[in-house]
């Protein structure tokens, strides 16, 4: 958190000032985790990035984007009334 960055310049210039009050107290009073639990965290991301990726992760991405592609196709052409699931 920048105690030096102003809460203004997201919020926009017609922003009733009661708004501007709540928005600036939340983010004064952001709960902030432990230390230790962001030093633990950050050491489990560490150790998530050295895992070796699967042998086949993109024959895996190539089958679930033709397999969700197909579902669209599917969908659609029944929408449009001369699909398998058409009524």
């Amino acid at each position: 958190m920048n105690p030096d960055r102003d809460i203004r310049a997201d919020l926009g210039p017609d922003v009733p000032e009661a708004l501007l009050r709540v928005a600036e107290r939340l983010e004064r009073e952001r709960p902030v985790p432990r230390a230790a639990f962001r030093g633990e965290l950050g050491r489990r991301f560490a150790r998530a990035d050295a895992r070796p990726r699967p042998a086949r992760l993109r024959t895996l991405i190539a089958g679930c984007a033709s397999a969700g592609f197909t579902l669209l196709l599917i969908g659609a052409a029944s929408a449009a009334g001369w699909g398998p699931l058409a009524a």
